[in-house]
């Protein structure tokens, strides 16, 4: 089986989003061949609130799905649909903003290192104007894979027979957590068709058997082709998000929280928003 080599190691950077939240962003705003199909990714954690309590007040979204893993903390969310709820420490929150959403994510003042993602994934052409949804993942949902010095708790996706509960997800994406132990040596099969995407936040480790680079909290690792990842863990350990998912090959106009294929469509979405008609529940 033919192993992926690093294609490239991308240096996450810090910026202030929202009302004022200081968060590394991954990648984002840049190539979006590099890892289509997914648009962004942002690392945010602090144990200082004055760093995030500010929030996300209400902002639009059309043509994505966000995807909001808290690895610790809390963040109260609403929308224009009238959802609302909580995301606590190990839930995740899937929503498909579809054809379009208005909403706000505020995190809460917690006691510890509150830190977590939010990974945007792009929507085909033909499902940009979806009805939008949410589903709402907790902690206990989450299934493990354990192998030989390492396990992955899966969010969406299947792996050696375990199958995470984000289901019936358009681009059918894996979206996993990977915690191997210090020292540990493993491999990992993926889907050959699949950009796969490797974002480390703890410890620090190798992504190909020649170990050329060791990569460590903040960088995003891209792979080349192949059909296994070849993963090492430092005396520290290692982890990592694992996101993979087959490359829509589509045109992109992006702007902000909308990304849509024509900047016709964009300047529309913009436009609907202004005029208070952005609110489709799925009619395009």
């Amino acid at each position: 089986m033919k192993e992926r080599k690093i294609k490239t190691i991308v240096e996450g950077n810090w910026v202030m989003e929202g009302a004022g939240v200081k968060l590394k962003r991954i990648f984002g705003f840049g190539d979006t061949a590099l890892t289509d199909p997914f648009l962004l990714l942002d690392n945010f954690g602090s144990k200082d609130p004055a760093d995030y309590i500010a929030g996300f007040p209400w902002h639009p979204h059309r043509g994505i799905e966000t995807i909001t893993y808290m690895i610790e903390g809390v963040v109260k969310h609403g929308d224009s649909l009238g959802n609302s709820g909580v995301i606590k420490s190990g839930q995740v929150q899937w929503m498909t903003a579809g054809s379009g959403i208005v909403h706000q994510e505020m995190p809460q003042a917690y006691e510890g290192n509150m830190r977590g993602f939010q990974l945007w994934a792009n929507l085909p052409k033909k499902d940009k104007m979806t009805s939008p949804r949410y589903r709402d993942i907790r902690a206990e949902d989450m299934p493990e894979y354990k192998g030989k010095g390492f396990k992955m708790k899966l969010i969406c996706g299947d792996y050696g027979g375990v199958k995470g509960p984000a289901q019936d997800i358009i681009i059918d994406p894996w979206f996993f957590d990977v915690q191997a132990e210090p020292g540990a040596v493993f491999k990992l099969k993926v889907r050959p068709e699949d950009n796969v995407l490797c974002s480390v936040f703890e410890g620090k480790g190798w992504f190909d058997k020649e170990k050329t680079r060791a990569a460590g909290p903040g960088q995003l690792v891209v792979l080349e082709e192949g059909e296994t990842v070849s993963c090492s863990a430092s005396e520290e350990g290692l982890r990592f998000m694992l996101i993979a998912g087959k490359p829509l090959k589509e045109p992109v106009a992006w702007r902000g929280p909308i990304v849509m294929n024509t900047e016709a469509e964009l300047k529309r979405a913009f436009e609907e928003y202004r005029k208070g008609t952005f609110i489709k529940a799925g009619r395009p």
